[in-house]
């Protein structure tokens, strides 16, 4: 795969992820279900990739480039998909105890707002509720399928231009 090609992919990938944030805002801040802090972990790896395919696209790297960007784009996909398949596994099989940490009501009301905030950022959910589902499959896992499509995509991406490099 010629490297004029890289640049395309990349911001595709950008304009994707960003476009999978967009979503998990409206279903934050529009339709109220409130991330917990797996889904916000998710968030950062999800952010990640789309800042990794926006540097990859603005620079459009040649064959050296190509695998450093490469390199982070696959740690950080791998890490939205470690965590997004911890995830699903607590959502399939939940444990007697929350462990993702208490409600968003409970940390307002028994913490003081200095101390609460950090704590809202890190997200209030509890990991193993299913709050919505979209084809049966729950937020964790299209976020794992995400995360696995965007490092099957890299994979398919660096073999065409290896074949093609040959």
């Amino acid at each position: 795969m010629p490297t004029h090609q890289t640049r395309p992919l990349a911001l595709a990938l950008f304009v994707v992820c960003s476009s999978l944030l967009a979503i998990g805002l409206y279903l934050q801040h529009v339709k109220g279900i409130e991330p917990c802090p797996m889904c916000i972990m998710q968030r950062y790896a999800l952010l990640a990739c789309g800042l990794i395919g926006l540097g990859a696209g603005l620079h459009n790297p040649a064959t050296k480039g190509r695998y450093v960007w490469s390199a982070l784009l696959a740690v950080a996909a791998l890490a939205g998909a470690g965590v997004a398949a911890r995830q699903s596994w607590i959502q399939w099989y939940p444990p007697e105890v929350s462990e993702c940490g208490p409600g968003l009501e409970y940390m307002l009301e028994s913490f003081p707002l200095s101390s609460a905030l950090p704590m809202i950022f890190r997200g209030a959910g509890d990991c193993s509720v299913v709050d919505w589902t979209f084809l049966g499959l729950s937020i964790a896992n299209w976020s794992f399928l995400a995360f696995v499509t965007i490092l099957l995509s890299l994979a398919v991406h660096l073999l065409r231009h290896r074949k093609s490099a040959t």
